[in-house]
Order: C-alpha cells, then sequence, then structure tokens
C-alpha cells in the first residue's frame, strides 16, 4: 500500500473501508460504535451523529475521541478532541454526501444531528499482519 499522508487521505480510507468505528468514553468504560460518514471539506474531516444519542452526551462530558478503520489488513487510526458545529448549511452539505442523513434527522423522526470534526487530530496507519509497517500519518 502507498503510505498515506494528510487528512484527506484519512478520510478516503475511511471512506473505502465503509464502515468504521468510533470510540468515546462512558464514565469508567470505554464504548465504540461502527458510523459510516465522514466528509473531507475545508481542512476538516467532518462525522454526523445525532443529538439524542448517548454517544453525543458522552462526547460532551469527555471530547476526547479515537475513529478507526480497516480495509483488508489496513488499519487507519485517528484521535484528538472532537468539536460539535452548529451549522445547518454544514449539515445539508453532509446530506448530500450520504443523502441516508436527511432521512433520520429531519422535522418527522425529531432526531437533530451533531455534525462533529477532530481537532488537532494525530493519525497512524498500521497492518495487522506485518507490524514493520506501522507509521504516524503526517496531517
Amino acid at each position: 500500500m502507498a503510505k498515506i499522508q494528510g487528512l484527506e487521505a484519512v478520510g478516503k480510507f475511511l471512506g473505502e473501508a465503509g464502515t468504521f468505528y468510533l470510540a468515546t468514553e462512558d464514565g469508567d468504560q470505554a464504548k465504540t460504535r461502527p458510523i459510516s460518514f465522514q466528509m473531507y471539506e475545508d481542512g476538516k474531516l467532518y462525522f454526523v451523529t445525532g443529538r439524542h444519542k448517548e454517544v453525543y452526551q458522552q462526547m460532551l462530558k469527555n471530547p476526547k475521541v479515537e475513529v478507526c478503520g480497516f480495509k483488508g489488513a489496513d488499519i487507519v487510526r485517528i484521535w484528538g478532541k472532537s468539536v460539535i458545529v452548529d451549522d445547518d448549511q454544514l449539515f445539508e452539505r453532509c446530506k448530500k454526501v450520504l443523502p441516508l442523513l436527511g432521512q433520520i434527522y429531519n422535522d418527522q423522526t425529531g432526531f437533530k444531528p451533531a455534525v462533529f470534526y477532530i481537532e488537532n487530530p494525530k493519525a497512524e496507519y498500521s497492518n495487522m499482519v506485518d507490524y514493520t509497517l506501522k507509521y504516524e500519518i503526517e496531517l
């Protein structure tokens, strides 16, 4: 695999992985859940969750998060402080990338989206088979 460099490449990797995982803290317990939306824009990698979900409350209490995705034996992890963005136009752009978001978060369901990015992220690449391939990704 060619070396991954930059936040946009991290987003592309996660997009190709399809499903990736978001980890938060719930008291003294780690919590991980699958997510599938990411969007790279203006130097930030955005994700979406619901304000009605436990994960949202967990991020408010402790904004440190980690996202991990894999395809084949290749793994990318990105972590840092989550920052929730209140911007309806940003969410509209997210819906253009994944229209399903509009079916989940709307006036009929009553569910409100929480669009967030990871501030000052760190990332790394590793491989489940060949551990010599592990490196920090320059963001």
